[in-house]
């Protein structure tokens, strides 16, 4: 029996594969699949880079599931490996720099904010990830920076790494955020001892803690909102 052979982007008509395609209409006529197999290349021996795009998409959900994605985690796909992932997450903090400089700056005012704007990046992380949430005298977005991942503790989160991060980015108030891989969004003791340390800092160096959320599978919980810090 003859071995089927698998299919690879040059079985595709001419005019339907993505470089031709972006080249005659356009890159607003690409699909997600598409652009992120023209930021990738090319496949595996045997296996088109498409079928490894729709393999990505669907490991992550959606594009920003694939941009909150560390590296390790997609050179773990079928396909990718550590030159692909690092390919990708380039091509993602390219458009991240963008947005900072031309995008329209999105308010962050409620924990419900907090949640819809990380919830996509802590998607499945199996280790807990500490951001800080970084706005301007408005309570704009002025970015996400990821400080810490592990187990939080007071050597891991430290207010130096916290606020060099704030600093740096002239933010006049900071928000943060990590994931209970458990699900569960109870603030634990360390939680709660942390948030008070790192309000504290904040509150002597003129940059103010407005909250810390915890993110948990289907809901979250803001330590402002519930009286503890």
């Amino acid at each position: 029996m003859t071995e089927k052979k698998s299919f690879t982007i040059h079985d595709l008509p001419l005019a339907e594969r993505p470089r031709e395609r972006l080249q005659k209409f356009g890159a607003e006529s690409l699909s997600a699949q598409e652009i992120l197999a023209l930021i990738m290349g090319r496949g595996i021996a045997g296996e088109s880079v498409i079928v490894t795009a729709q393999r990505l998409l669907g490991q992550f959900g959606d594009l920003k599931g694939i941009a909150g994605a560390s590296v390790e985690e997609l050179s773990k796909i079928k396909g990718i490996g550590l030159a692909k992932a690092a390919q990708l997450k380039a091509a993602f903090e390219l458009a991240n720099r963008l947005d900072e400089k031309t995008g329209a700056k999105l308010p962050v005012k409620t924990p419900e904010d907090v949640a819809d704007l990380v919830r996509s990046h802590l998607r499945g992380k199996k280790r807990e990830h500490f951001l800080a949430i970084l706005l301007d005298t408005r309570n704009q977005l002025i970015k996400v920076a990821e400080i810490a991942i592990g187990s939080l503790d007071t050597s891991v989160v430290h207010p130096r790494e916290v606020f060099k991060e704030a600093i740096s980015a002239s933010a006049s108030s900071v928000i943060f955020v990590h994931n209970h891989p458990s699900g569960d969004p109870e603030a634990s003791t360390d939680d709660i001892k942390l948030t008070k340390r790192l309000a504290q800092a904040g509150e002597i160096i003129g940059i103010e803690v407005l909250d810390h959320v915890i993110i948990g599978d289907k809901k979250h919980l803001s330590l402002k909102r519930q009286g503890l810090f």
